[in-house]
């Protein structure tokens, strides 16, 4: 996996069977933000997944219909439609190029996918990628230890934290949820 995607943070939030993904809106070019409310994150198979990306726009929404239609060939088990997409991403001489990494989570799990072939399922289900990262990461896993909030209430809470210390990372907020 490569050390990191610089300019977007995105997090997801898992409490039991309730999960959230959030992302900020900035979008950069080079040291210049070019725009402010990009959405990053989306919803694929009818509603029941929910998927956020950090890294270029374009290779992202090639590895959500990518990933969509994984979904659809194995009726919507998300664990196998990442495997079946890390292994793309990491064998295809094009999708390698891809840089951006995933996050998606249904009801029951939550992944990280990156285009070495990584396919992770968080510990303490919480999960960030992106240049803020570290910051959301780390305000996310206080909250979850020391709050009762929603998994949607901490993912935004956790990108405010991380758009005030991240210079590439704003804090115009997209959350959804499920569960």
């Amino acid at each position: 996996m490569k050390d990191s995607i610089h300019a977007t943070t995105v997090i997801a939030v898992r409490r039991g069977d309730r999960a959230a993904i959030a992302a900020d809106g900035q979008v950069t070019l080079g040291n210049t933000v070019v725009k402010r409310q990009a959405r990053k994150v989306r919803r694929l198979h009818q509603g029941k997944v929910l998927v956020g990306f950090a890294g270029g726009a374009a290779d992202a929404f090639a590895l959500f219909d990518r990933l969509e239609a994984k979904l659809e060939a194995h009726r919507g088990h998300l664990a196998r439609a990442c495997v079946e997409l890390a292994k793309e991403w990491r064998l295809d001489r094009a999708l390698r190029q891809l840089e951006a990494m995933l996050i998606a989570v249904d009801e029951k799990q939550t992944f990280l996918v990156g285009g070495t072939g990584d396919l992770i399922e968080p510990d303490e289900g919480v999960v960030a990628i992106g240049s803020g990262g570290p910051y959301a990461l780390a305000a996310a896993r206080a909250l979850v230890a020391h709050t009762e909030l929603a998994p949607a209430e901490v993912a935004r809470e956790a990108l405010m934290i991380a758009g005030d210390i991240c210079i590439y990372t704003n804090q115009h907020i997209t959350v959804e949820a499920i569960g």
